[in-house]
């Protein structure tokens, strides 16, 4: 069975929500919280939906739980995402266990359920990183914080309104060229420093050194008074106020690159953002289509079950590609072979065959080993347990002459035969079901390289 579509991105929810004592049950084999949309695989052990599909998204994998606790048997072990299932079973039992909320100075309580859909990411006790500067700060004071604290925060020049960084912020200061400055001579305030040079060499009561103090003029004079020197001729004016302009229009052009260049800069980081959000969504659609391919293994797995089905306590088993098959059980690449499930009735027993091809335990390398399994069913709730009715397993002679038989009545008290709580129990029957020698040369048995296998659920009592 697959998986069905659900849309978690998360792990397990932490293990100090619970107000109670948490049971090895509700944990996650994988990242040891509290089941999230718990799935079950075949080995029986529960996993959250997200973490299952983490361990199984490069392929099958064996149970690490299942080798800790040295019950590995394989195919059962192996986590493989087209034999899970959604427990709604385990995942309704957690959803009522009671819950607290672990963040210092919150008093909220109510269930999980409660917890995952009202509480859970919304807490105003919670510590959460900022965006920005990524300083653990209250859920409550966020947004003070980004507007006030935060080093990082982006604040908008009040003369010049672009944006800079807060810590750029008093640096661009010195450099705005339209930041109020006051001229020191005529007391002049608000003046853009991209205009003060103009005012500076304007205003009336500026003074300067002359222009010439650095070949020996001592002067002071008025901006206005520009002939006092025996240096000053029109030619060297009219040099000094082209080297003047230069340099003006030199500096307003540092300013524009360095505009330009900050604006370039919040591009990139929009351009940044805009990429990790187009990859979010491609992880969000490559997530969506996993969940498709998960529904649409599923739907097949159901389609041939149904196809091999049967609801009357009879069930025959055709095995083709027989010496191939054997081969691989020889090899040890496929020790075992499950049947299709077949029940007794339409709302009866769910059971299955499990057929070792170069025999297990005591008949491995000279038989043909059979066993039955008992599943877990949706009816099981309804029916008698322990499983007791009379089994009969039958190697077909394809000449109608001489089946190969064996016969028990199940031991009420083996784990094999009580109400299973994963979705199958340990293997009932029979290692040394048939000699190989049996199935050699021109066999009755083993007809075009099949073989067939016949089950007999006695429904006696039912």
């Amino acid at each position: 069975m697959a998986l069905p579509s659900l849309d978690s991105s998360l792990q397990g929810i932490p293990k100090n929500v619970l107000a109670v004592s948490m049971e090895t049950k509700y944990q996650c084999q994988q990242c040891h919280q509290v089941l999230r949309k718990p799935v079950q695989a075949q080995c029986g052990h529960r996993f959250c939906v997200h973490c299952f599909k983490l361990l199984t998204s490069s392929g099958p994998k064996p149970c690490e739980a299942c080798q800790q606790e040295e019950i590995y048997e394989e195919p059962q072990s192996i986590l493989n995402s087209n034999e899970a299932f959604p427990d709604n079973a385990a995942g309704r039992e957690i959803a009522s266990l009671p819950a607290k909320c672990f963040n210092g100075g919150c008093s909220w309580t109510g269930c999980i359920k409660e917890y995952e859909a009202q509480h859970e990411g919304k807490c105003e006790h919670e510590h959460v990183p900022c965006e920005a500067c990524q300083v653990l700060i209250l859920r409550s004071e966020k947004e003070r914080h980004n507007e006030r604290e935060c080093e990082e925060r982006t604040l908008n020049c009040k003369y010049c309104k672009v944006s800079f960084n807060f810590k750029q912020i008093k640096a661009h200061d010195e450099i705005c060229q339209k930041f109020p400055m006051q001229c020191k001579d005529c007391g002049k305030k608000k003046i853009p420093r991209e205009k003060f040079l103009d005012h500076s060499r304007s205003c009336a009561k500026s003074k300067t050194a002359c222009p010439f103090s650095e070949v020996g003029c001592k002067a002071v004079v008025c901006c206005r008074i520009g002939n006092h020197c025996v240096l000053w001729s029109p030619l060297v004016v009219l040099q000094v106020t082209v080297l003047e302009n230069i340099v003006c229009v030199l500096n307003r052009e540092v300013e524009r690159s360095s505009l330009t260049l900050e604006a370039f800069s919040r591009q990139h980081r929009l351009d940044q953002d805009k990429m990790e959000n187009l990859s979010n969504k491609v992880r969000q659609l490559e997530r969506t289509l996993t969940m498709r391919d998960l529904q649409l293994a599923e739907t097949d797995q159901t389609l041939r079950e149904l196809q091999f089905c049967t609801f009357d306590g009879v069930f025959v088993w055709k095995i083709a590609d027989f010496s191939r098959r054997r081969q691989d059980a020889v090899a040890g690449r496929t020790p075992a072979m499950f049947s299709p499930a077949f029940y007794s009735s339409k709302y009866g027993y769910k059971m299955c065959l499990r057929l070792y091809l170069n025999g297990d335990g005591t008949g491995r390398g000279t038989h043909l080993s059979l066993f039955f399994v008992v599943m877990r069913g949706k009816c099981d709730a309804l029916l008698k347990w322990p499983f007791s009715q009379k089994v009969t397993l039958m190697l077909l002679d394809q000449n109608n002459r001489e089946h190969i038989i064996d016969a028990f009545r199940p031991d009420v008290s083996s784990t094999s035969f009580q109400r299973p709580i994963s979705e199958m129990n340990i293997a009932s029957g029979c290692p040394l079901f048939c000699p190989l020698a049996k199935l050699t040369g021109k066999s009755s048995y083993l007809r075009d390289d099949t073989i067939f296998i016949k089950a007999i659920v006695d429904l006696t009592g039912l």
